[in-house]
């Protein structure tokens, strides 16, 4: 479909907190002003660069405007990832944001945010990152209408959070290896070449990825028992062998299921060790 993705699975990654900076970032480089016919054609997310600026090529700075939203009042941040709630003393590391060297990621605004993805449908795919970042957009959005009805709610594994006067919904699907996993006599299999569930992903605005952890995790956390592509079926296959299959089938999956005249997608890279 013209996205290309599994010839440059590794380039797309997303920090965290920069993310939904970055969509702002490319809003406004891409979107086209009434009356006015220049051509940015230096757009290109795929090597982290708008407009000529590389995110990658930055700092951590302090900025006491942050944080963006008061996680003690938000009713979207679960008990295990709310590091206040579970009693860390000090709050400085609120107050940091990503400083690229070249440019200035413009501060998020929830109101102008909303304006702009107007009855758009918004997807994360993905483990507890993709969970952390709903989690998080969904914050400031409702932070910046905090008068505003919203609803939330949970169907078969899919969590959506809707603000109806906008007429948006940003949902999440927990899966944290895209491709599928199918219990059968044998036991749990990893099915390398196979994203049966990849239809629900459809129909989209904007498609965000993400899947890492899971894939080296052994023993009782290990959620499968075999590996399967094609035909051949193996108890062990080096992880790293594994990851790069699976991810090339989710990049092929992209390539022939995805429009990228209507759809977005972005893929948010590894986020460090998160747990014990």
């Amino acid at each position: 479909m013209g996205y290309g993705f599994h010839n440059f699975l590794y380039t797309i990654a997303f920090a965290a907190v920069v993310f939904v900076s970055c969509l702002h970032q490319y809003s406004d480089a891409a979107k086209v002003h009434d009356g006015d016919d220049q051509q940015l054609s230096d757009v290109s997310l795929g090597n982290s660069k708008v407009g000529g600026c590389d995110f990658f090529q930055g700092s951590w700075v302090r900025d006491d405007a942050y944080p963006l939203y008061d996680t003690s009042i938000c009713p979207f941040i679960e008990r295990e990832f709310d590091c206040l709630k579970n009693g860390r003393p000090d709050k400085l590391y609120l107050k940091y944001k990503w400083k690229p060297t070249a440019c200035e990621l413009p501060r998020f605004d929830g109101r102008d945010f909303l304006r702009r993805y107007k009855g758009k449908k918004i997807l994360f795919v993905g483990d507890s990152l993709s969970l952390n970042q709903w989690q998080s957009l969904a914050c400031m959005l409702h932070a910046s209408v905090p008068q505003t009805n919203f609803t939330i709610s949970r169907t078969n594994g899919v969590s959506t959070f809707t603000i109806p006067e906008y007429d948006i919904s940003v949902k999440l699907d927990r899966n944290a290896f895209l491709v599928d996993i199918v219990k059968e006599k044998i036991g749990r299999v990893l099915k390398l070449d196979s994203i049966k569930h990849g239809d629900a992903w459809k129909g989209y605005d904007m498609l965000i990825f993400n899947t890492w952890h899971w894939w080296l995790h052994k023993g009782s956390k290990q959620p499968w028992d075999y590996i399967q592509e094609g035909n051949n079926i193996q108890k062990y296959m080096d992880r790293l062998v594994v990851f790069n299959k699976g991810l090339t089938t989710w990049g092929k999956w992209v390539d022939s299921s995805v429009d990228p005249t209507t759809t977005k997608v972005f893929f948010q890279g590894i986020s460090p060790t998160h747990y014990k």
